[in-house]
């Protein structure tokens, strides 16, 4: 398998979980404003959305989007329960968490990623939807569970990380939000999350298994 990714993007989820796997795999950098691959190659032939990720299953299969990749991991070694089993009222509720932090709380931070200088009123929106849309998951780590589907780290939680993750970089402190404060830092310290993040250059120590 081939993970096509660009450093700290949501693609990071999926490095994650195949980390969590331990499986043989490999990775691609894409630079995603040229639509080129580190090795040269035309991006728009691997993915024609021209956005990362996508995962080369072989040769003629490729899979994009961040919850059909994660879901397509997570069955791969499903004893590792990093998804409930197919068919469960529990999987729905993580194609559920999916398409939350999909469609809503991934793009609440767009503005920022935009290219575009915001102006401080501009920002300020931007940082209340962000907020709005960490209240539901607030609310849900508040009630003492340690991660999205209760006490087992799953997929959800890969994702919501990295997007969760992005606020160190745009200067969106956690403090108001001690239950997903205490989550992303739960998570940030998971080996398999330490290994992507110096892989793909954002932390500087080495990382052993």
């Amino acid at each position: 398998m081939k993970l096509y990714y660009k450093p700290g993007a949501c693609s990071m989820a999926s490095h994650i979980i195949l980390n969590e796997l331990e499986v043989d795999f490999k990775l691609e950098r894409v630079d995603t404003d040229k639509g080129q691959t580190e090795t040269g190659g035309n991006y728009s032939e691997i993915n024609s959305k021209g956005y990362v990720p996508a995962l080369a299953v072989d040769n003629q299969k490729i899979l994009t989007e961040n919850p059909a990749i994660l879901e397509y991991l997570a069955d791969l070694k499903p004893q590792l329960e990093l998804a409930p089993s197919i068919g469960t009222w529990q999987r729905y509720q993580l194609r559920e968490q999916l398409a939350y932090l999909s469609s809503e709380l991934h793009k609440s931070f767009s503005p920022f990623f935009s290219g575009a200088e915001l102006t401080a009123t501009q920002r300020q929106a931007a940082q209340t939807k962000i907020g709005k849309r960490l209240a539901p998951i607030e609310a849900q780590l508040s009630t003492g569970s340690l991660y999205l589907q209760g006490d087992t780290f799953s997929v959800a939680d890969a994702y919501a990380f990295v997007i969760i993750n992005w606020s160190q970089f745009i200067g969106f402190p956690l403090t108001p939000w001690p239950a997903i404060n205490a989550f992303w830092q739960r998570v940030n310290a998971r080996p398999s999350v330490r290994k992507a993040m110096h892989t793909e250059g954002l932390v500087s120590e080495q990382v052993t298994s």
